[in-house]
């Protein structure tokens, strides 16, 4: 049996854990609605979904923190 490398990278990209760069830009393009089907595919063959679960509340987190901070930021100067 002969195996092209498409097949071969395939498999040793699933068999990979996600960078922490990758789960981060990936949280991004979740929270305002862009991804593309290829890192689409390349997150939903994770075997676990915990990194996602914990990365979307950090970035909840972090973004609701910024959010007040501009707000106080701004009806400080008023």
């Amino acid at each position: 049996m002969s195996m092209n490398k498409e097949n071969v990278s395939e498999e040793s990209s699933t068999n990979n854990k996600m960078s922490f760069w990758h789960l981060v830009l990936t949280s991004m393009a979740a929270a305002i609605g862009v991804q593309s089907k290829k890192n689409l595919e390349k997150d939903f063959s994770q075997q676990s979904p915990l990194p996602f679960i914990i990365a979307g509340i950090v970035f909840t987190i972090l973004f609701m923190g910024s959010i007040i901070f501009v707000v106080k930021l701004v009806l400080s100067d008023v």
